[in-house]
């Protein structure tokens, strides 16, 4: 006798829906491990909800230069508005752009709104200043003898001399960063820490006896009797550590250009040198143009300098008079908003244009080219708008915004319990999940990507409660659809599925397209609402297909609601079910008798 045929087993989503409610319950667990572990366990609030300033510039189109509004000068923008805006103390300060051509900045509370207002957007403290001494700086820095070490060194153009050049190339000195004129070639020699010009800068000499007039940036070494004002500046350059994230940013700050100064530099990233800087010469409005090149000769990058008619007078002086000191007192420095970007030696006076050459990267290169072409903030900006909000507001918003939600949620609950009633039991659940999803990832973005949950990205959460809820609510139709023709309830999840899969992808779709082109055209605070709306609508993929769908599965093979109960959801006599259907028999056609 032959065995019978075994049927078709289950589909991997019926036989097996273990495997997916396991696969987000790990996801679930390792990101509110993450949470706790990366010690943000809550969103970080935007201005609107903690408390602040939002201030919304937008990038201005320039005579002469089309193209300056482009992603290298809105990235170096927010660089220097992000340490102007630390320099005034503020912790936890957001600095990002938005779109192509705006930047927010947002100040928490406790910040003078106003000096932070007159400080993020105006176009900049961008001095050249001479050096008088030079210190490396910090806890186990050595104490200089008689002068300090040079920081640069520059090299002659070919058949020209520099005076005090030999001495200029010690051989204790590290190798470093030199700067040329445009018809000079950087020396192969050139060994000295920083970088050093080449073509046109020049300084009155700040060593007593350049002048009748004593200057308070003399050296505070040069001469043991020494006046107030000098006195002062020996003192600050004594206490001075650039170690320190406040000290650096606080040295230089405010400072006139007719003042001396002491400011911190760098070099090498994670060490730092601290100046004595002499009254500015040359400002940023001075240079014309300045761009990272690659040198024809050496193959380095290197950041080449175009001076106006005015600038490139005040720039042969200084250069002219530099050039004849001794290190470290023959380099300047190239000063933005208080810090030292670049401090090259000068071996020869330059005129128009000059080079500065050295160990660059690319990126560097760009980053000091664009400083010097732009004067400090390589864009114009104008300020769109200005938002302030006080604590108590804010939190009166959030305290508004979270009533909403939990305003929005009962009635979606009440709603699904009065018409679904055994069914909301999985349609809660999923909500569940969605919202510890939802929570926790909101929460790491915070520290990774500076996203900040403000109150239109209340409303965009508000918004997904309903979306998601409408996806379980086309999934319950469709099973009841298929229970209303008469199958019975395994049946009946499994046929569902399919079409219910459709409708859920094309409606979260059209969701998700709304938000990512809402992200696109839009800036500021309606961001958050497109960024909540478009991350919301990801996760309720994920949860229906990992976590609603399995647990409907499950679900179907219980008592309760395969039985058809009345508190079930899924009664075939509420329903209007129809006879079930059953599959017609196979009759065999009657066979003739046998004849005897």
């Amino acid at each position: 006798m032959a065995a019978p045929k075994k049927g078709r087993g289950p589909s991997g989503g019926q036989g097996r829906p273990g495997r997916a409610l396991a696969l987000i319950l790990i996801a679930m667990v390792a990101l509110t491990g993450g949470l706790f572990l990366s010690g943000h366990t809550t969103p970080r609030l935007g201005i609107d909800l903690a408390g602040g300033t939002s201030i919304t510039l937008e990038a201005q189109n320039q005579p002469g230069k089309p193209n300056a509004i482009n992603q290298t000068n809105m990235d170096t923008a927010v660089g220097i508005i992000e340490r102007r805006v630390n320099g005034l103390g503020v912790s936890e300060a957001e600095v990002q752009t938005q779109g192509s051509k705006n930047i927010i900045v947002n100040i928490p509370k406790g910040t003078n709104s106003k000096q932070a207002q007159e400080q993020v957007g105006t176009t900049a403290q961008l001095y050249f200043r001479p050096v008088l001494t030079v210190q490396a700086s910090g806890p186990e820095a050595p104490t200089p003898s008689g002068s300090a070490t040079p920081s640069g060194s520059a090299t002659p153009k070919p058949g020209e001399s520099a005076e005090g050049e030999d001495k200029a190339k010690g051989e204790d000195k590290p190798e470093g960063e030199e700067a040329t004129g445009t018809e000079a070639t950087p020396s192969p020699s050139a060994t000295t820490q920083g970088r050093a010009v080449t073509g046109a800068l020049t300084k009155d000499d700040p060593t007593p006896g350049a002048s009748d007039k004593p200057k308070p940036s003399d050296s505070p070494e040069a001469s043991p009797s020494v006046d107030p004002a000098t006195a002062k500046l020996q003192e600050e350059f004594a206490k001075l550590d650039c170690t320190d994230p406040k000290q650096r940013t606080e040295a230089g700050q405010n400072a006139k250009p007719t003042d001396s100064i002491v400011a911190c530099g760098s070099n090498v990233p994670g060490s730092y040198e601290k100046y004595v800087l002499g009254p500015a010469e040359v400002s940023g409005s001075d240079v014309d143009d300045a761009k990272a090149a690659i040198d024809q000769q050496s193959g380095e990058w290197i950041v080449s300098m175009e001076f106006t008619s005015k600038g490139a007078k005040k720039f042969q002086t200084i250069t002219s008079r530099l050039s004849q000191q001794q290190p470290p007192m023959n380099q300047f420095a190239i000063v933005l908003d208080g810090e030292v970007v670049s401090a090259p030696s000068v071996r020869t006076a330059l005129s128009k244009n000059a080079q500065i050459s050295g160990s660059f990267t690319q990126q560097s290169a760009e980053d000091l080219g664009n400083i010097l072409s732009y004067g400090a903030l390589p864009l114009t900006f104008k300020e769109v708008s200005v938002t302030t909000v006080t604590a108590a507001l804010g939190s009166e918003q959030l305290q508004a915004g979270l009533i909403a939600g939990a305003i929005g949620l009962a009635l979606v609950i009440i709603y699904l319990v009065v018409y679904y009633r055994g069914l909301a039991f999985i349609a809660l659940l999923s909500l569940l999940v969605s919202g510890i999803l939802t929570y926790t990832i909101m929460a790491l973005l915070g520290p990774a990507i500076g996203f900040a949950l403000n109150l239109p990205a209340v409303c965009g959460a508000i918004v997904a409660i309903g979306i998601t809820a409408d996806s379980f609510i086309v999934y319950f139709e469709r099973v009841r659809d298929e229970i209303r023709e008469g199958r019975t309830l395994r049946p009946a999840i499994e046929r569902a599925w399919p079409r219910a899969r459709r409708t859920i992808l094309v409606s979260d779709f059209v969701s998700f397209l709304a938000a990512a082109v809402l992200f696109i055209v839009t800036v500021g605070k309606v961001q958050g609402f497109a960024f909540t709306l478009g991350l919301t609508t990801l996760l309720d993929v994920v949860v229906v297909f990992l976590f609603t769908k399995p647990l409907m599965t499950l679900m179907g093979r219980t008592k309760f609601f395969s039985s058809g109960g009345p508190w079930s959801g899924l009664d075939p006599k509420r329903l209007g079910a129809q006879p079930p259907l059953r599959r017609s028999r196979r009759v065999n056609a009657p066979t003739e008798p046998k004849e005897a």
